[in-house]
């Protein structure tokens, strides 16, 4: 059996009888609120906020309230079994860190604290094209730790192919590609507040390093930061992609594909018919298009449709240990979590990261036991009931 993660609730308790207290709470629904106090307006509202009036947000949420949990008893649930392999990563539960970039803006240490708490508990990490550190470095933090790269999908073609061959040199196994990113949404808490980390020179590590990307400008970005900032812009964002160009990243990624964004169900049929190896349901944590369907509800058309042709992933509005088990029983392989962990990089950077991932692993394991679980493989809808 794997390791009971919700031994993670004695170690507090016993290090309380010494008069320790946990470092911030380990109710992830407070965390948003915390961060707050210890981040500034910008940074935290660019982490927190979404599209238009957040109705998307809200509706994330709303979407885990309407699926319960049904407890059974005297299910021999002493010991459990979370771990699992998705497309031949092995993990110790299906939980992964979802791409967030520009994690400087957060913490100095960024995507390096990051990659070191995931590392320390296996649990795997993507990074994001838009990160604050450079592929190579986050990948030296990372050790022996399994990491998955995600792209924002560049329109200049030996700029693509030169970053997927650094992150595939780097020991990245897995590509994401995020597809509901390809230009930024309204969003009124950055808007407010004037408000651009990419336009300060954050989340510029991974270009600015890039040599095809070097070779396109007349000054190196160390000369001339606005000019190579406004070019990659302009690269990544502004131009939507169609699905025949899917074949270009598969000419440069022998690895596993994932598109990421997914809500239709004909949309993950043809990510199936175009060979890819999985998507992963989300919108984004309600950051893209305003009004949308919370992405719970958007997942079991999405696993009917083909979860026997590739792997279903989820992401947006994760928060607890219940969504995590509400989500694999609706039929998702694994979960990808992003605020909360960067509310605990905001808090204490590396301490932070580990500690918020202990605790929802802990309250996944506990809440998997007490509902009458023995492994993550006896979740399915049965499980649940809407109501």
């Amino acid at each position: 059996m794997t390791e009971r993660f919700g031994g993670y609730q004695n170690e507090i308790y016993l290090q309380g009888l010494g008069g320790t207290k946990p470092l911030f709470s380990t109710n992830p629904t407070l965390l948003e609120d915390s961060a707050a106090k210890v981040l500034e307006s910008e940074p935290f509202w660019y982490v927190a906020g979404g599209a238009g009036a957040m109705a998307t947000v809200r509706a994330n949420r709303e979407a885990f309230d309407r699926w319960k949990i049904v407890p059974r008893m005297l299910t021999d649930a002493t010991e459990r079994e979370l771990a699992t392999t998705v497309l031949g990563t092995p993990m110790p539960a299906p939980v992964l860190l979802a791409p967030v970039g520009v994690q400087s803006i957060v913490h100095a240490d960024a995507e390096r604290a990051t990659a070191r708490a995931a590392a320390a508990l296996g649990v795997p990490m993507i990074l994001s094209t838009a990160a604050s550190t450079t592929i190579e470095d986050v990948a030296e933090a990372s050790g022996d730790g399994p990491r998955w790269f995600q792209l924002y999908w560049p329109t200049d073609p030996d700029v693509c192919a030169s970053i997927l061959a650094r992150a595939k040199k780097a020991g990245y196994r897995t590509l994401v590609v995020t597809l509901d990113t390809w230009t930024l949404a309204w969003r009124p808490c950055d808007l407010d507040q004037a408000y651009l980390p990419f336009l300060h020179g954050d989340g510029m590590a991974i270009p600015f390093s890039d040599p095809a990307f070097r070779a396109l400008l007349d000054k190196t970005p160390e000369e001339d930061a606005p000019t190579a900032i406004l070019r990659w812009i302009g690269m990544v964002t502004g131009t939507d992609k169609s699905w025949d160009r899917l074949s270009f990243l598969r000419e440069h990624w022998d690895g596993p594909i994932v598109l990421k964004g997914i809500q239709h169900p004909d949309d993950a049929r043809r990510a199936a018919d175009a060979g890819m190896d999985g998507v992963v349901v989300s919108n984004h944590g309600g950051r893209q298009v305003d009004g949308a369907l919370g992405s719970l509800d958007a997942l079991p058309g999405v696993v009917h449709a083909v979860g026997d042709r590739l792997e279903v992933l989820f992401d947006s509005g994760v928060r607890t240990g219940a969504d995590v088990l509400k989500a694999l029983a609706l039929g998702a392989k694994a979960v990808l979590i992003g605020r909360p962990y960067m509310y605990g990089l905001a808090h204490a950077g590396e301490d932070g990261v580990r500690h918020v991932l202990r605790s929802l692993l802990a309250d996944l394991d506990l809440t998997l036991a007490l509902s009458g679980h023995r492994s993550i493989a006896e979740l399915s809808p049965a499980s649940l009931v809407r109501s």
